[in-house]
Formats: structure tokens, sequence, C-alpha cells
């Protein structure tokens, strides 16, 4: 057998290359002292800024506190009091303002602030909300308030004597709050910003840093405002090093250039000089070696992989199914496109033809907005594997590219397009709708689409415009449900133990739901959490209150300490307490906003016609800035966006937190928000949510509309009703307001209903409410059958 050629090197062969080594090193040690230099400096601007926003902290602070000491000191001014004890409350405005000599207007509003609250909401918000603030507090409040203009508010009781008389307020100039912020001494490239809720009052430095300023931001204790401070990119160490370690490791290697630069230049032959002794590498064996095991064996065939295989089959699956119900499929009914999803009856107007040609119009979407990627999910229904067959088969033939999550909540859905990053998703679902129903949630670049968007797909559809791509889409499998529920555990944990009972309703919310909730730290029962699409044990709906019977059983069979429901979907929350309350979704989120509202002071907070007009009332008492909003889970959001809201709910038991979550709706963390909320109070759950504000109240009451036009029969009556010293809104139907109560008759957008709710302070009040629209609604329809 042949010697194999073996490769020797030898120091003399070494020696030329030790200038390069040299040289190498030095550039090495160079970028490591440069990385030092930039960490060092990016250290100091850090602190810089640190003080900087410290020092804005400390004078808006004293400013605030110099306006709030000025309002106690001219309400005591005798010429105040000279007026206040006279019973003129103009003229002791008018003397405040003398003493408040930077005020732009005061004035004394009366202590119940009815005049105030009528005036919504063309009135001011933040005037409310500061004048509630000074009447709980017992003192004078400054905050930063909306009112013709953004501006520094502070109001105060006014006493006269001993008597409270009514709350001054005095509206001053923002600059009063502002002026330490624009006397700071910032370093280069940083960001300082006085911020309230969302809103950002003033801002100085390097905007392009606005997005990140929130991670060093430092709160002024007592008034809603904070300080955000932003500093660029600072360099990361080379190697992971720190600054110092960073020089050190440079002057160390500058030595080792030296040290081989003077090796080189030593004459050959002289001590250290070692020519006798080569050095054998087989290198030459190594290569031939990896060269071998890297050859693939002569005949050899490569498998297919399992998840390869299983793709296929799917994929293979999808298009039969599709194909055959293509084949002889149904017409595409308008009706099924509502005004926030798609939403129809299998066999009578949608099966997975109609569903194929759905996920073509998405895909024709997607094509125009340049997205490629889209997560799809379903429910727990029979018919959802059909259906989400024919909406991929439509969606590849568009040229998208179809991550199938499989049967998950709807709000998995929802996370899976922020955590896969496609911004885009389906889910196969008919929510709380019998099992004959099933539909679509459809969200494209971000959006959940309604009204027109919804519509437009139709309109795709009829008249053809749908793409067509030259190469299908791909399909792939995911499970995001590990991730969904680290998400959630990473971000809510409860205070203490706390047993609970979880009925599912069979929906699709009873494999996650429990998981969820267990990984938070609570104790679950389970009830009814086995999937079933007949859903054989109620109906998946907590907005009904037979639907709620068997878990308040079950809580006190279990002695737990609350109940939480889920709908079809798992997108909607209900609530009972353990002696058998059931908690209104307009009541919980009372408690939701007012737990919001201690972070983020002003925060706008969405919610619903069908909501208690002790919503409104309790979120201006804690600071926030009310919104009422039409009905509807997409609609809702949209208008989430458009106002920078924080929270939203519905009184159908949707809850959407933007605040720590990403702003849709979900049943799973909202029940996790509230175990949080619940386990951090020193009262029983049942205190806590019995204690929320409550009036004499219906629970949501469902007629069949006359000829099953609900749209038509509510535009005959808001063109007809009349009601004499009420406040009448027509943002979602006819909402009615007095001053001891309302009603509201609105048409349902996923089945041919009336909805309709009432609410009083008393048991008269209620029926009165009643009686006047039985009397209207009977005038326009005397067939209605109306169950009050």
């Amino acid at each position: 057998m042949t010697d194999r050629p073996r490769l020797h090197v030898s120091a003399a062969q070494l020696r030329p290359l030790l200038p390069l080594l040299a040289g190498l090193l030095v550039a090495v040690a160079t970028w490591l002292a440069w990385t030092g230099f930039q960490q060092s400096r990016d250290a100091q601007r850090s602190g810089a800024l640190g003080q900087a926003r410290d020092q804005v902290v400390q004078g808006t602070s004293r400013a605030l506190l110099a306006q709030a000491d000025s309002m106690q000191k001219g309400l005591a001014a005798p010429e105040v009091q000279a007026a206040l004890a006279s019973g003129d409350l103009d003229g002791a405005a008018t003397q405040l303002k003398a003493v408040l000599q930077r005020a732009d207007s005061v004035e004394f509003l009366p202590t119940d602030l009815d005049a105030a609250y009528a005036a919504l909401p063309e009135g001011s918000f933040g005037r409310l909300a500061v004048s509630e603030a000074a009447l709980a507090e017992g003192g004078a409040v400054s905050r930063i308030v909306k009112d013709d203009g953004i501006h520094l508010a502070v109001a105060a009781p006014v006493l006269a004597g001993e008597r409270l008389v009514a709350v001054a307020y005095a509206r001053l100039p923002l600059a009063l709050a502002t002026t330490a912020l624009q006397a700071a001494e910032l370093g280069g490239g940083t960001y300082l910003a006085l911020r309230q809720g969302n809103f950002t009052l003033a801002e100085r430095g390097n905007v392009a840093l606005v997005d990140s300023a929130e991670y060093l931001s430092a709160p002024i204790e007592g008034t809603g405002l904070r300080v955000a401070a932003a500093v660029p990119e600072e360099t990361e160490g080379a190697f992971g090093l720190g600054a110092m370690a960073s020089f050190i490791a440079a002057g160390v290697l500058v030595l080792v250039a030296i040290g081989a630069w003077f090796a080189w230049r030593r004459k050959p032959g002289e001590a250290g000089d070692d020519e006798a002794a080569p050095s054998e590498l087989t290198m030459a064996e190594a290569l031939e070696q990896g060269s071998a095991q890297a050859a693939p064996a002569a005949g050899g065939s490569t498998a297919a992989s399992p998840m390869a295989a299983a793709t296929g089959a799917v994929a293979a699956g999808a298009t039969a199914a599709a194909a055959a119900a293509t084949g002889g499929g149904l017409p595409v009914d308008p009706g099924i496109f509502r005004a926030y999803d798609i939403r129809g009856v299998l066999g009578k107007t949608l099966d997975a033809g109609v569903a194929e040609l759905i996920g073509r119009a998405i895909g024709s979407l997607m094509q125009e907005q340049g997205a490629n990627d889209i997560v799809v999910g379903r429910d727990g229904r029979l018919s959802g594997p059909d259906l989400v067959a024919g909406l991929t088969e439509g969606l590849r033939k568009a040229g998208r590219n179809v991550i199938d999550i499989g049967m998950v909540p709807t709000p998995v859905v929802y996370f899976a397009t922020y955590h896969l990053h496609t911004g885009c998703g389906v889910a196969v679902t008919g929510s709380h709708n019998p099992p004959d129903y099933n539909g679509f949630k459809i969200m494209v670049g971000g959006k959940t689409l309604s009204g027109e968007a919804i519509t437009d797909l139709y309109e795709r559809i009829a008249q053809d415009r749908l793409h067509l791509a030259e190469s299908r889409g791909t399909l792939a499998q995911r499970d995001v449900s590990d991730d969904y529920i680290a998400r959630i555990a990473s971000d809510v944990q409860v205070d203490r133990p706390i047993k609970v009972v979880v009925d599912a309703g069979n929906g699709v919310a009873g494999e996650l739901g429990p998981r969820v909730l267990q990984a938070i730290g609570a104790q679950v029962v389970p009830l009814y959490c086995e999937i079933d699409g007949t859903f054989p044990n109620h109906h998946p709906d907590p907005s009904e209150p037979h639907n709620l019977e068997d878990l308040i059983a079950r809580v006190q069979a279990e002695d737990a300490e609350v109940g939480i429901a889920f709908d079809g979907d798992g997108d909607r929350l209900g609530v009972v307490t353990r002696d058998g309350r059931i908690v209104f979704p307009d009541r919980l989120l009372m408690l939701f906003a007012a737990d919001v509202l201690e972070r983020n002071p002003g925060a706008v907070i969405v919610y619903d016609v069908k909501c208690s007009g002790r919503l409104q009332q309790h979120i201006l008492r804690h600071g926030g800035s009310p919104l009422m909003w039409r009905t509807g889970h997409s609609l809702i959001k949209t208008k989430m966006r458009e106002v920078e809201a924080e929270l939203a709910g519905e009184m159908s038991g949707h809850f959407f937190f933007a605040e720590r979550w990403y702003g849709f709706d979900d049943g799973l963390y909202a029940a996790a928000r509230l175990l949080e909320i619940l386990t951090q109070q020193a009262e029983s759950p049942t205190f806590v949510l019995n204690s929320l504000p409550d009036g004499v109240s219906t629970p949501e009451i469902k007629v069949p509309a006359p000829g099953e036009d609900p749209h038509g029969f509510v535009d005959r009556f808001r063109a007809t009703a009349s009601f004499e010293g009420a406040r009448t809104s027509t943002i979602d139907g006819l909402r009615v307001d007095w001053p001891d109560g309302w009603g509201l008759v609105r048409a349902s957008n996923t089945t041919p209903v009336l909805v309709m709710r009432f609410d009083a302070e008393s048991g008269e009040a209620l029926a009165r409410i009643q009686g006047e629209f039985k009397r209207q609604l009977l005038a326009i329809e005397p067939g209605l059958a109306l169950p009050f």
C-alpha cells in the first residue's frame, strides 16, 4: 500500500506569516479599543440622560404642586371666601381667577357634576375626570386635559366654611407643565418626552426614538404623567465584552503583536529557532476522509421525511375536498357577508366550494397589499375540516402560503398572526351560533375586516376579480398553543391560589382554557371542556343566563371562588360568583378599566351601546376617557386603533386589552387578567365583584325581527319614534337615555333578530322605560312578540 503524501511545515516556513499575524492582531486590538470607547461613551450618555430625566420629573412635579398650592391658597383668600359666604359662586370664580393670574379660565361646577355629564360627549372628559379626582381626594389635583385644546387643569373642592358647595376648575397654559422639559440639557441623539397615557404632551431630541422611549420612562408620582427617555442603540461589545474588558483585551493583543514582530525580526538560527523538528499535518488525510463521508452511497435513494409526506397528504386532501365541492357547489349568497365577519348555514349558504371562493377573494386582497403568508385555524364544529380545506385551496390558488394551526380558539389565530409575523389570518368559526352555522373571521394586513372590506370580498367573487397565481402557494402545519400559553403566563400570574370552575360549553376553548388558567397558578375544575361540535350540554353562549345555570351549580358544589364561561370559539367571557350571581360584562369592564387606569391615567376606554350608563361614570371617576361605540368585534378593534384606546369591551362579553396584550378580543386572556385582579384584593372575589356599581337591568333580549329584516325594522323605528325629555343616540340602532335609566333597540349583525336591553336606577324606572319602548315598538309592528 502506497503511503499518503504528508504536508511538512517548519518554523522557517511560518516566519514570513509573522508580520501578517502582527498586523491582524493590531487590527483586532484597534476594533476592541474602538468598541470599548463607544461603550464608554454610550454609558456616559445614558447616565447623563438619566440625570436629565430625573430633573424633569422633579421640576414638573414641583410645577404642578405649585399650581395646586396656588389653587388652595386662592380658595382661602378673603375675597373669595366673602363671595362664597354670600352665595355668589360666579363672583367667587371671578375673584379666584384674579388670584390665579396665569389661569385662562376659572369656573365653579356643582358638586353632582350632572350638567357636565349631560354635556357629554360634546363636553370635556378631562374636565370631569380632574373634578372627580379632586372630590375623591378632598384636595387640589393637577392634570393635563383636553378641553378646547391641551391644557394644564387644576381642580379642588370649594368649601364655604365647612360646607362643600362646588368644585373649582381652572384651566392654565400647558407650558407651565413643560417648562422643566424644555430646560433640560440633552446629549447628542437622545430623546425626552412628557407623556400622559398614550399621548405625548411635549418632546425634545431625536424623535426617531419615540417608540423605544417607554423602557427608560419614570413616573411623576400622583399626576398620571411620566417622562419617557431613550438613547440611540448602544454599541455591542466585541465578543460580548464590556468597555473595560475590551480595553484590556486590546492591550494584550498589542503586546502579542509586538512579540510576533520581534520574532520575525530575529535572524534564523538564533535561540528559539528550531528547524530540525518538522511539524507533520495530516490535512490531506482529513480532507480525503471528509470527502468520503460526505459522498452518498452509490445507488442510494433519498427518502421523503414524514413531515413532507404528511404535508403532501393534507394538501392532496384539501384539493380533493375543494374540487368535489366546487363541482356541485352552492351559489354565493351576499347575505352571509355581515358587518364584521362572514357567517352562514352549512348546506344552505355555505359549503367547501363557497369557502374556496372566499379564500381566493382573501388571497386577491392579500396580493394587492403585498402579503404572502396567512394563518388558518378552526373551532370544533363538525363542518370545520371541509371548510378549512376549501378555504386553503382558494388561498393557495391565489398564490398565498397557508400556515394551518389546527383546531384552536379564535384568539389563538389572532395571536399567531403576531407571533408568526404574518399579519393575516382566518378563523373558521360559527362563534356562539347553533351547530349548523359556521363562518370566517378575517384579518388582513394587521386589521380585522369589517363593513365595506367584508362587502368587497363578495364583490370580488361576483365580478370574478379573483387573482390566479402562476404558482400555487405552500401549505404547512404549525402548533402555536404552547407559545400562546407561555406568552400569557409570562405576563400574568395570580398572587395567591384560587379555585375556579371553567365551563367551555363543549366549545374549542375547552382544551386551552383550563391550561392557560393553570399556567398562571389557578386550580381549575373543568366543566363541559370536551370539544364536541354538537354542543350536547348547553349552547356555548355565556350572554344567555340559562346557559350559566350548570356553572353556578358546579361552583357552589365545588366551593370554588368564581366561575368562568367561554363561548364557542373562546373570544368571549362570562363570569359568575360563588353566591350564584351573574356578573354582566359591562360591570366586568368597570373592574378591568379601574385596573388599567391605575397604570395609564387618562386612557381611552371604548365600550358598546349595550353597556350600562354607570360604566361611563365609573371610567371618569377613575381618571379615564369613556367612548361609546357600535357593537361588533371588528368595529370595536378599528375604533380602538383610531383613538389609541388601552381597553375595550362589549356587553356580549368580548374584551380587548391593548395594555400588555395585542388589542384583539380574547376570552382566555381576559379570564387570566380577571383572576390576577381578584387575587390582588384583600376581599373575596364575590365581595369584589358584587361591589361593582349596579342597578336594575335586563340581559340582552332577542326578539325575532319582522320579515327576518332587523335592519329595516330598526330604520323604521328610528324614523318614527319620539322620546321627549330624553337624549337619543343613533350610533348603533336607537339608544335613549333618561337621568334614571336607558333603553336600546338595535339590529343583530349575525342572526335575524332585534337586540334590546334596558337599565335603570330602580325597578319602577325600568318598568316605565320598557313601557315607553313597548308602546312605540307595537305602534310600528303590532304583532311583535315582546317578552316585557
